[in-house]
C-alpha cells in the first residue's frame, strides 16, 4: 500500500440527498398560505412544517406553492424539498393520496434508518391538508414559524427536568 486511504463509495442515495441539499427548493414560509401544517416534537428535535398555497386551474383547485421548514435531519430536509416540487399541481385530494415514498420522488427508496424521514413530510403535508384557514392565524394554535413553535412552552403537565 502507498499510504493512500480509499475513497469511500457514496451511494447512489447519498450523493442524491447531497445534491438536494445542495439546492434546497421551497425552503421558507408562505406569509398568505391557505393552509399550514406541522409534524414533529421539540422534545426529540425533528420537526417539519408544510405551507400550501392553492389556486384555480382549469376548473380545479390545485396546489400552486408548497414549502417548508425543517429541524431535523438531512434527509428530512432532502425530502421536503423534493416533495414541494412534486406536489406542484396536485388537488388536495390527489396530494393526500401520496405516500411518503411517492414524495421522495428521485431520491428514491428510503433506507430503512431514514423511513422516518419520509413519514415526517407526509405528516406535515397531511396535517396541512386536515388545517382550515382558520387554524393559521397568529392568534391559533399555530406559530407563524417553526422556530417560533420550538420556542413556545409545552402545552400539559409534565415537566422534564434534566439531573445532574
Amino acid at each position: 500500500m502507498s499510504g493512500k486511504h480509499p475513497i469511500p463509495i457514496m451511494s447512489s442515495f447519498e450523493s442524491k440527498v447531497r445534491e438536494a441539499l445542495a439546492n434546497p427548493k421551497n425552503q421558507g414560509e408562505i406569509p398568505d398560505a391557505d393552509a399550514v401544517g406541522t409534524v414533529g416534537s421539540p422534545e426529540c428535535g425533528d420537526m417539519l412544517r408544510m405551507w400550501l398555497k392553492f389556486t384555480e386551474k382549469d376548473g380545479r383547485r390545485v396546489i400552486d406553492r408548497a414549502s417548508f421548514q425543517a429541524f431535523g435531519c438531512q434527509t428530512a430536509i432532502a425530502v421536503a424539498s423534493m416533495a414541494t416540487e412534486l406536489l406542484r399541481g396536485k388537488t388536495a385530494e390527489e396530494a393526500g393520496k401520496m405516500s411518503a415514498g411517492e414524495l421522495a420522488g428521485d431520491l428514491g427508496a428510503l433506507p430503512p434508518m431514514k423511513i422516518h424521514c419520509g413519514q415526517l413530510v407526509e405528516g406535515a403535508l397531511r396535517n396541512a391538508l386536515e388545517n382550515s384557514p382558520s387554524d393559521m392565524t397568529p392568534q391559533g394554535n399555530v406559530a407563524n414559524t417553526l422556530s417560533a413553535d420550538m420556542a413556545r412552552k409545552p402545552a400539559g403537565s409534565i415537566r422534564i427536568v434534566p439531573l445532574d
